[in-house]
């Protein structure tokens, strides 16, 4: 029977969505004292021979409070970052959601509340079996049971008025390394000594929370994951831990969008076309941040059309297409062009949209991505030549300078 039929409270299948920042921070906000709604934490300590050292469960609100807020600060690294950078969401294939499938493994473990052992201790051994590190580290799995508050006709929340109760779990998977020896004082003895090197837990380099919360409520069919470092996503950790198919990074998307527009232009593409270009997904993203709170993702046809806005003439854009393929498969190493999955795009993950960079082998000049129309080209005494628009003063080096001398 497929966990589809079980869940009939929870986010049904196809339904569109991805958890906005808001819905991150309302989860971040609970990882506190007066606020905190997590039930049961257990954790892991494996070394580097992939050996259970030590395994711990217990009730979360019997720790010492100290402790309790070590682990706040871990969890809310755990959802911390760029959305589409380190929170990345991953989506169950159907395969995963049928009894036996990693999703199925999941959703038992969750609605056990961690109160089943033998679903723990499995688990720890299939993260144990799939995390590939030399490293020793430890995993933190908690379980957290969250009264969603009701929101009133202008969004503000009613605590009084729940709606329903979103039962999650995080998972973080932090590297566990050896201190250095320093110099410490000794209260015992009365003086100034060496301090015995320990093992401390680090901030996470992975984790994910299962399942994900999209307008106040549990959508089982998908999972945020996490990773502190967006270019080391550990992709086959995702395939066997999770069977969901591995996200594009978001170094990834930034090479495949240089390579479409250097595929499109060829020996044409002009400083000018690239700044257009820049300028209308900068546009996008703004427009987009005062009416919807989703991340703008760019398919083909969304590409296609800013480039026909940044003046890339007619007779290259009856190409674009063939090009947009061929640029994908160039990236991607492939020969098939015809069978290309899609490469979804987050307009914010583009080189251009923090910064707008010019180099050249002896000179490089950063522009506020939101001022590149103080950068024009123009010829003089016959050579090309970048002309920038500036006040009376700049600065060089520190120092207030003026660009023009007095008559």
């Amino acid at each position: 029977m497929s966990i589809i039929v079980k869940i009939k409270t929870e986010r049904q299948k196809g339904q569109e969505g991805i958890m906005t920042k808001s819905e991150i921070n309302e989860i971040k906000k609970q990882f506190a004292i007066d606020a905190c709604t997590i039930e049961r934490i257990c954790g892991c300590y494996v070394n580097d021979e992939k050996e259970k050292m030590c395994v711990s469960r217990e009730a979360f609100l019997s720790l010492p409070e100290e402790e309790e807020h070590k682990y706040f600060d871990i969890l809310k690294k755990t959802l911390s970052g760029t959305e589409g950078k380190n929170l990345l969401e991953l989506e169950f294939p159907l395969a995963e959601e049928a009894n036996g499938g990693k999703q199925d493994f999941l959703y038992r473990l969750r609605n056990s509340e961690l109160k089943d052992d033998g679903l723990v201790d499995e688990f720890f051994d299939r993260i144990i079996e799939t995390y590939d590190t030399v490293e020793r580290y430890f995993i933190i799995l908690v379980f957290a049971s969250y009264d969603v508050p009701g929101k009133a006709t202008d969004n503000l929340m009613m605590d009084d008025a729940s709606e329903n109760v979103f039962n999650y779990m995080i998972c973080s998977i932090c590297p566990v390394k050896r201190s250095k020896a320093v110099l410490s004082y000794n209260a015992r003895e009365n003086r100034i000594g060496e301090r015995i090197p320990d093992w401390v837990v680090s901030d996470p380099e992975k984790g994910f929370m299962f399942p994900a919360f999209e307008d106040g409520g549990a959508d089982v069919h998908k999972l945020i994951y996490y990773s502190k470092k967006s270019e080391e996503l550990m992709e086959n950790f995702i395939d066997n831990m999770f069977g969901a198919v591995p996200p594009v990074s978001a170094g990834y998307q930034a090479e495949v969008f240089n390579s479409i527009i250097n595929e499109t232009l060829g020996e044409d593409c002009l400083l000018e076309t690239v700044k257009n270009i820049n300028e209308n997904v900068g546009i996008i993203l703004r427009d987009h941040e005062n009416s919807d709170p989703e991340p703008v993702v760019l398919q083909k046809e969304d590409v296609k059309k800013i480039f026909f806005d940044s003046g890339v003439d007619n007779e290259t854009m009856e190409y674009f297409d063939d090009r947009y393929d061929r640029a994908v498969a160039k990236v991607m190493e492939s020969e098939d062009t015809d069978n290309l999955p899609p490469v979804p795009i987050l307009a914010k993950n583009l080189p251009g949209v923090k910064k707008f960079d010019i180099r050249t082998p002896d000179i490089v000049i950063r522009v506020n991505p939101e001022r590149t129309d103080l950068i024009r080209t123009q010829v003089i005494d016959g050579r090309q030549c970048l002309v920038i628009t500036v006040d009376d003063r700049v600065q060089v080096n520190g120092l207030s300078c003026r660009t023009i001398g007095k008559k």
